[in-house]
């Protein structure tokens, strides 16, 4: 299974680092990413493979919305079939 993860943010050091660490010790694989900065705005998306993960996916929901809280940053994330159903003509 794979999924989006987008984060907005007032930039800062250690956003993607925060993430990230998030993502690795939970055994999520980060398969592409993409990120860049609008104004004083940091944005990311990454798409990541939790094939290999060893929790529930509500449960990593749960940890990056805390660590979102904690960097105050937004951390959305969504399983790839749900969102290519919502976008699917």
């Amino acid at each position: 299974m794979k999924a989006f993860v987008s984060v907005l943010g007032k930039d800062k050091v250690g956003i993607i680092h925060e993430v990230t660490s998030v993502l690795s010790k939970n055994n999520v694989n980060i398969l592409d990413i993409n990120q860049t900065l609008i104004d004083d705005y940091f944005a990311m998306v990454m798409l990541v493979d939790l094939s290999k993960m060893q929790l529930e996916f509500k449960d990593l929901k749960t940890k990056l919305e805390n660590k979102a809280a904690e960097i105050d940053v937004s951390i959305k994330v969504q399983r790839e079939d749900i969102f290519n159903s919502m976008y699917k003509i």
